[in-house]
């Protein structure tokens, strides 16, 4: 599709989610209603961060410039940013609800990982005031980087969608979330080496029925037949593929803001646009991470 049937399609998706979040949940509390709906600066968001316009400025000037017939009540920049921030919740909502329908969420096999998140440069950390005491010092052994931010946790379905995507301290090695990157979730997990520890799996098999699988390290014995390691070995490259997406065409590595709340809004905007596109994908049939291919 073109650029103009997928803006018309993303604002019919975002139109039916919002709709149903709103008779679940009151969004406004009260005052003047806005002049842009909260549809139309959500749909300006998704459809931006799938052009790969990734800063409000960006993404403000392509669509006034471009789809102003489309959008007439975008005028003012600091209106359109500050309402779009406080949809961070409602965004939320429609990518786990995104999940469900799709029946991602219930996946029994689910792939997990982590990807490194600067917020500055390696020589500017000492001097980063903006996300203290929460940013950290950190090293990704997969990039062999060393770098200063946090984690984001990746527990992706087999189709590639993001079912849990949680915001991680840099620091701690990666087995120290196992539990939080398979919380509510029972079933199959591949993971890499770096998620090797014993005692850990058998007790999340034990209390939560979550049956982690994690290859070898070399000397390293394993009770996982050949057959199931080659099988999650094959889906580990889906959270690889997804990882490297959000990357690079969502640049969510490239988030430059003052605090934790727009930082956790605009990666929350990435994670949806991601889905959106995954999801479209599979109502229309196609490969679910063919991205590229969506848009003419």
């Amino acid at each position: 599709m073109d650029r103009t049937d997928f803006i018309i399609t993303v604002y019919c998706l975002v139109c039916d989610q919002y709709q149903m979040i709103k008779s679940q949940h009151k969004i406004r509390r009260g005052g003047f209603a806005p002049t842009l709906t909260d549809e139309e600066v959500i749909t300006i968001e998704l459809c931006g961060e799938f052009f790969k316009l990734h800063s409000d400025e960006d993404i403000f000037d392509h669509f006034r410039e471009y789809y102003r017939d489309y959008f007439p009540n975008l005028t003012e920049r600091s209106l359109f940013v500050r309402q779009a921030a406080n949809l961070w919740r409602v965004k939320a909502a429609i990518q786990q609800w995104l999940t469900l329908v799709s029946g991602q969420a219930n996946d029994p096999v689910q792939v997990i990982d982590t990807l490194p998140l600067p917020v500055c440069g390696y020589t500017r950390a000492c001097r980063d005031r903006c996300f203290k005491p929460y940013a950290d010092y950190g090293h990704c052994a997969a990039k062999n980087l060393d770098y200063y931010g946090f984690k984001l946790g990746l527990r992706v379905a087999r189709s590639g969608m993001i079912t849990s995507f949680p915001l991680l301290p840099a620091r701690p090695h990666d087995v120290q979330f196992l539990e939080e990157l398979v919380e509510d979730f029972s079933g199959t997990v591949p993971a890499d080496k770096g998620f090797i520890d014993a005692f850990r799996h058998a007790l999340l098999d034990e209390r939560q029925g979550v049956f982690v699988v994690t290859p070898p390290r070399q000397g390293m014995t394993t009770p996982h037949p050949p057959k199931l390691l080659r099988a999650c070995k094959y889906l580990r490259k889906r959270v690889e593929t997804v990882g490297s997406q959000l990357t690079e065409r969502f640049a969510i590595a490239r988030i430059r803001v003052r605090d934790l709340w727009h930082y956790q809004h605009r990666l929350i905007r990435k994670i949806l646009a991601h889905t959106v596109g995954v999801f479209l994908n599979l109502q229309l049939g196609r490969k679910p991470l063919d991205l590229d291919g969506l848009l003419a």
